[in-house]
């Protein structure tokens, strides 16, 4: 098989990482995949590391000059399936006339609803398969006004990693210098405003007021000690640092830069907390799941397609921090129910959300949309 993989996004998130992940697992199955990404983005980087055939675009004209390699290469015969892996990418397809000779297979992996604009319905409509990430997604993209016959769920999926040794677990609360007494909740996502970090500060100042002793017991019971880490970047930050000042919990929460190592800060978890209000799935969660850690997660999108309340990990249904904060507690102050839940919660991922499946799925269809040509 022969694919052509684009994605012209300038930033490495969740979709990039699916992208590369597709990638490696068509290159470990023999397969040549081709790839159309941003000059000297990271993206592009890493895949030409993952040695993969990279054609490179200015990120001025990313649409028009990745049109021209799409153009050129199936017209080329060098590639029997475009696979648009975002919105600027399927654009690019669509210019180049790519679905006259090959199928387009169009990535769909945001909550929003399709645009009415004539030019976004023909991109999609031109379209062999739309592959939504979750039912969820699914639902949007149909109720849009595009055939279901034509939308395709394949879930993201994750790399299973090996468990972390004791060993593991403290070098990495070393290196953030977390005691082993102290317990520690992280969230990995971007700093805008539907990745609910504020709902998240609130909630942890509302966990530190639960265990703080009240003044009148005189009493000399030490506050447990309890850690926040946010990775992330982006337009927010500075009002979210502002919030935690506000909220007095500046001192117990780090924020931390996207370049921090994701393996050693999921070593380092007790907890994984995912306040997202409307995650299409949400890879970030995968990912914390696969690695064994309990995840506390809102009720919204994708997520419930995930998680198995009280099973697998836990759902809050509102946008209340106290809730929230309650999910937050019932796992701290039970190691060994949230030791079972991170366990299931490793078992239903590799059951369901592993990046082999994710790649089998996607082969099964390149499979299918080029059969029917």
């Amino acid at each position: 098989m022969r694919p052509l993989i684009v994605d012209l996004g300038k930033d490495f998130r969740g979709g990039q990482h699916q992208a590369l992940l597709l990638l490696q697992g068509l290159r470990a199955r023999h397969h040549v995949p081709e790839f159309i990404a941003i000059r000297d983005s990271q993206m592009a980087r890493r895949a030409k590391d993952a040695g993969i055939s990279v054609h490179e675009v200015s990120p001025g004209s990313r649409r028009l000059a990745a049109a021209w390699n799409i153009r050129r290469l199936v017209l080329g015969n060098h590639v029997d399936v475009v696979h648009a892996n975002e919105p600027h990418a399927l654009s690019a397809a669509w210019l180049a006339r790519a679905h006259r000779s090959v199928p387009v297979i169009a990535a769909r992996r945001i909550a929003l609803p399709l645009s009415t604009g004539s030019f976004a319905q023909a991109r999609y409509r031109a379209a062999a398969r739309i592959v939504a990430v979750s039912r969820f997604v699914e639902r949007s993209v149909i109720a849009s006004g595009l055939p279901a016959q034509k939308v395709e769920v394949i879930y993201d999926g994750v790399a299973i990693p090996s468990e972390a040794t004791p060993a593991i677990r403290d070098g990495a609360r070393g290196h953030f210098a977390i005691s082993p007494d102290t317990f520690c909740i992280g969230n990995v996502a971007a700093f805008v405003p539907e990745k609910g970090h504020a709902l998240l500060l609130h909630a942890f100042a509302e966990l530190r007021k639960r265990f703080r002793p009240e003044p009148r017991k005189q009493s000399r019971e030490m506050v447990p000690a309890c850690v926040l880490l946010l990775r992330g970047e982006g337009p927010e930050q500075a009002a979210l640092r502002k919030l935690a000042r506000e909220l007095e919990i500046q001192n117990d929460v780090r924020f931390l830069p996207p370049t921090a190592d994701i393996e050693t800060i999921f070593a380092a978890m007790d907890l994984f907390a995912f306040p997202s209000h409307a995650e299409p799935l949400g890879s970030a969660l995968l990912a914390a799941m696969a690695h064994g850690i309990p995840c506390v997660a809102l009720a919204r999108g994708g997520v419930p397609e995930i998680i198995e309340d009280t099973e697998n990990g836990l759902l809050v249904h509102n946008l209340d921090p106290a809730a929230f904060a309650a999910g937050l507690a019932r796992l701290q102050t039970d190691p060994e129910y949230a030791l079972r839940i991170g366990k299931a919660a490793r078992a239903a991922v590799a059951a369901s959300f592993s990046a082999d499946r994710m790649v089998e799925a996607t082969l099964q269809l390149y499979e299918k949309v080029t059969g029917d040509q």
